[in-house]
């Protein structure tokens, strides 16, 4: 079976959901497809003295509820349609927490492992440069995504800020506090899975305490992830990472991996535990599967065969579309990327909100706001899945998200 691309994905999952939205067919149709999509070569004087093209790209999906919002990734698999793709469902993710934004998406098609912290600087002010007219606080707001981080943030801020000609932090979010970040962002999105996931359980009639979770992918998100849900008492029994996967079914001690792992280059190589392949991770018997990496991890293949009592989508589009299919068929929830992974977009627009404002937030009320919103949007999401009968948590999550987007199109009307 060839499984489709994300772009398709998420076309399809908005079909889905069409027939439970009253929206007008031009407006659908404007949905469908970016407003628009840059394509930008970027030549670096490599640390050899060579210089080597990149390519990148920024796509900006729509903006009728506000300005285009949405992260920037460097990974060798960036493309023209993920980037499509991706901004979509930043557009879908931002209206259904209810967020003043549209959605936009960014990524250049490099592998920074292989590349020296000059290298990235350089790649980084390059792309900057070439999206620069694109970009701005108060038209597209890029942020950090995989492979990207505070610093890359920085570097953005700067030679944007250059350009200008005085100092403009509120152009980008994510960045270090000392510039205008906000204390809570770098672990924003991983808190707001480890939250639906416990929302989850707890509409599950599940106890999170000793409840057993598998995280395929400990970059950012799977690593916040897992310390929170094992401070919140559940029994984190596999993660994985680019270099393998372990295993303990009685639970991992997962401030031990930490400290392994901050002391070993970010990897998890090498680490004392049982190890499994990353496709024997996915098929864990397990109460909840938490995809922290990439998409389309979750093919119908895998599909057929996994265990988990649900699956909660801290990755952007993880499951394909005919995995889906084979998860409604079999009765296994999946609570969707725009919903569980949300929290990083929450606290990205509390940091632009107090760049705007000139004023900072304490850690408490940031953690408190991110809350309120994601559970706001996940009791949202379960009473459209039970008042109109739909029949997954996606599709319900899609019918508020196309619903908010279709009804500012409406009203903003065409031009001319």
């Amino acid at each position: 079976m060839t499984e489709s691309g994300p772009l398709d994905n998420m076309l399809a999952q908005m079909e889905d959901a069409r027939e439970y939205v009253d929206i007008d067919d031009g407006i659908y149709e404007r949905l469908q497809s970016p407003e628009r999509t840059l394509s930008v070569s970027l030549p670096v004087r490599m640390d050899d003295g060579t210089v080597e093209v990149f390519e990148a790209y920024r796509c900006q999906f729509d903006s009728a509820r506000g300005p285009y919002k949405g992260g920037i990734r460097y990974h060798p698999t960036v493309s023209q349609e993920e980037v499509s793709a991706l901004a979509g469902w930043m557009t879908w993710k931002t209206a259904l927490v209810d967020l003043p934004f549209g959605g936009a998406k960014g990524g250049i098609v490099c592998n920074p492992k292989e590349l020296s912290d000059t290298e990235i600087e350089q790649l980084t002010r390059r792309y900057t440069e070439g999206i620069r007219r694109m970009i701005g606080p108060d038209t597209d707001i890029p942020a950090p995504d995989m492979n990207t981080d505070p610093r890359t943030m920085a570097w953005i801020m700067d030679t944007y800020s250059v350009y200008q000609g005085y100092a403009v932090p509120e152009v980008v979010t994510g960045k270090p506090t000392e510039i205008g970040g906000t204390d809570g962002r770098v672990e924003a999105t991983g808190r707001g899975v480890a939250i639906i996931t416990e929302e989850t359980f707890e509409y599950f009639d599940t106890d999170v305490r000793n409840a057993d979770v598998a995280i395929q992918g400990f970059g950012n998100v799977g690593s916040v992830t897992a310390r929170l849900l094992d401070e919140r008492g559940a029994n984190v029994v596999a993660v994985s990472d680019v270099t393998g996967a372990i295993y303990d079914p009685d639970g991992l001690d997962v401030d031990d991996v930490l400290d392994y792992v901050a002391g070993n280059d970010g990897r998890l190589e090498g680490y004392d535990a049982g190890s499994i392949s990353n496709d024997d991770l996915l098929t864990l018997d397990v109460d909840a599967l938490i995809p922290a990496a990439i998409e389309d991890v979750i093919t119908a293949d895998v599909a057929e065969r996994l265990e988990a009592d649900v699956v909660v989508e801290a990755a952007n589009g993880p499951t394909t579309f005919d995995a889906a299919n084979v998860l409604e068929e079999r009765e296994i929830p999946v609570v969707p990327d725009i919903l569980a992974n949300a929290g990083g977009v929450i606290v990205s627009y509390l940091e632009w909100v107090q760049n705007s404002q000139q004023y900072s937030w304490e850690l408490e009320e940031v953690h408190r706001d991110l809350e309120a919103r994601i559970t706001s949007a996940f009791d949202e999401t379960l009473a459209a899945y039970e008042e109109k009968q739909i029949p997954t948590l996606r599709t319900a999550a899609y019918t508020i998200a196309l619903e908010r987007t279709a009804s500012a199109h409406e009203y903003r009307g065409l031009f001319p």
